[in-house]
């Protein structure tokens, strides 16, 4: 049997996108290996977002340029965000290529695109329209929680964004796909689905039958009940409305969570980035949340040194962070992208400034993480056992909380997928120390 090795850059996306690459070729009768050496096809899987997600892949290329040389059966792909955006660029920089594809209904056309021997290697990167197949069947490897894409595309073009170029316009999958997807996942023993899309929150809106978002999750509830946690990422301020925070609030099986990017603090900065929402309305949107849900954890992203952001302006930033009191934060200095209107901007900020301003960003909040974390301290909290985060030391159990906390716990064995209660007994920034007091 022929060999694939997909290699992953960027997002829960691209993960995900991953695991439809291994499904689509799995049917073409190729099995995954980790060793690039016995591999006849490796498929790298890029991100876009950033000019330093880029750079990775690009020196993994040059690694494996070298090793083909030395194996011609060897056969090299570009996929995903990058391939999408750079389509035949690609084959003039890394003519050693012998495919580009692009991303949703591209994945699929892998398998004939890997019987055509032309002159020039293929390319499928014209701009995404449709939804990756249904009949396919997806390659998990967590065996307890598993990437459910809801949607795809973006229509909101933020002005450092390329989303909307890489992975289109938005369009929704039928909520009946859908369900039958979460069906056969807990049937088949999962126990927790993180619902995907560039706004997910958006879901629903151009069906032939529009639906909400909130409305699609309590069909999921419905379906899945407690028995399954649900998450969602990622979500866009706009979108947060009192009908979704009532169906967290009141969804036995939705987690008490949401992943919603900020990007900065100051509503002149807000408007440069073309975000639709100011300061002032995004701070509306997080009490609107923690009055429904008080328990509500809240994680954001942040851009630092954002082209015209001055002193002030981010101050505000800092200033947002402290009133909020995220969880966590995803944090980057700011990374231009060609194409998109924030590389165009005057008042580009020296790349000193953007590191610095970065650091203190992460500085503040993993003094943040550590008060929302150490509150924590006393309590007894249900989690999920995850062995994938489990450390090196196998006296330690591991897990997520409902609210997406890492809990690394001592006590005796526990079984993944099972439910277990931990007393929380210190905390870090970056993770909840506990011990175990009895399965759920």
């Amino acid at each position: 049997m022929p060999k694939l090795k997909v290699v992953t850059f960027g997002c829960q996306a691209n993960e995900l996108d991953s695991a439809r690459i291994a499904g689509t070729l799995a049917q073409e009768g190729y099995t995954l290996t980790e060793d690039e050496a016995e591999a006849d096809l490796v498929i790298l899987n890029g991100c876009s977002i950033r000019d330093k997600a880029e750079q990775k892949l690009y020196s993994r290329l040059g690694t494996l340029q070298a090793l083909k040389a030395k194996s011609p059966r060897l056969r090299l792909g570009v996929a995903g965000c990058l391939a999408q955006r750079e389509g035949e660029g690609l084959l003039r920089r890394f003519p050693y290529l012998d495919l580009v594809v692009g991303n949703s209904e591209h994945i699929a056309e892998i398998p004939h695109l890997l019987t055509i021997r032309p002159e020039r290697p293929p390319v499928a990167a014209s701009e995404p329209t449709g939804l990756f197949p249904e009949d396919i069947e997806i390659h998990r490897d967590s065996r307890i929680r598993a990437w459910v894409s809801i949607m795809e595309g973006c229509d909101n073009f933020c002005a450092f964004c390329v989303v909307p170029f890489t992975r289109g316009r938005e369009r929704s999958r039928h909520p009946d796909d859908i369900l039958r997807e979460v069906i056969r996942l807990r049937e088949a023993g999962y126990k927790e689905i993180t619902l995907l899309g560039q706004t997910v929150n958006s879901y629903g809106k151009k069906l032939d039958y529009p639906i909400s978002f909130a409305e699609l999750l309590r069909q999921i509830d419905a379906a899945v009940g407690p028995e399954m946690r649900v998450r969602f990422t990622t979500s866009h301020p706009c979108e947060v409305t009192p009908e979704l925070a009532q169906a967290i609030a009141t969804l036995d099986s939705v987690c008490e969570h949401v992943h919603l990017p900020v990007q900065a603090g100051s509503t002149r900065t807000l408007a440069r980035m073309k975000r639709n929402y100011t300061r002032e309305e995004y701070l509306e949107k997080v009490a609107l949340l923690r009055a429904a849900v008080p328990g509500l954890a809240l994680t954001t992203d942040i851009i630092a040194g954002f082209p015209g952001e001055t002193d002030a302006d981010f101050a505000e930033t800092l200033t947002l962070m402290e009133e909020v009191g995220f969880d966590a934060c995803f944090a980057f200095a700011f990374s231009a992208r060609t194409g998109t209107p924030a590389a165009e901007l005057p008042g580009q900020i020296r790349e000193s400034v953007r590191s610095e301003r970065l650091s203190r960003v992460l500085a503040l909040q993993a003094r943040l993480s550590s008060e929302r974390n150490r509150a924590l301290v006393g309590c007894t909290v249900e989690v999920l056992v995850d062995h994938e985060l489990q450390k090196r030391d196998p006296r330690l159990g591991s897990g997520r909380t409902r609210e997406n906390k890492i809990v690394h716990f001592r006590g005796g064995e526990a079984q993944e997928g099972s439910l277990q209660s931990v007393q929380i007994i210190d905390a870090t920034p970056y993770h909840l120390k506990g011990l175990l007091i009895a399965r759920l």
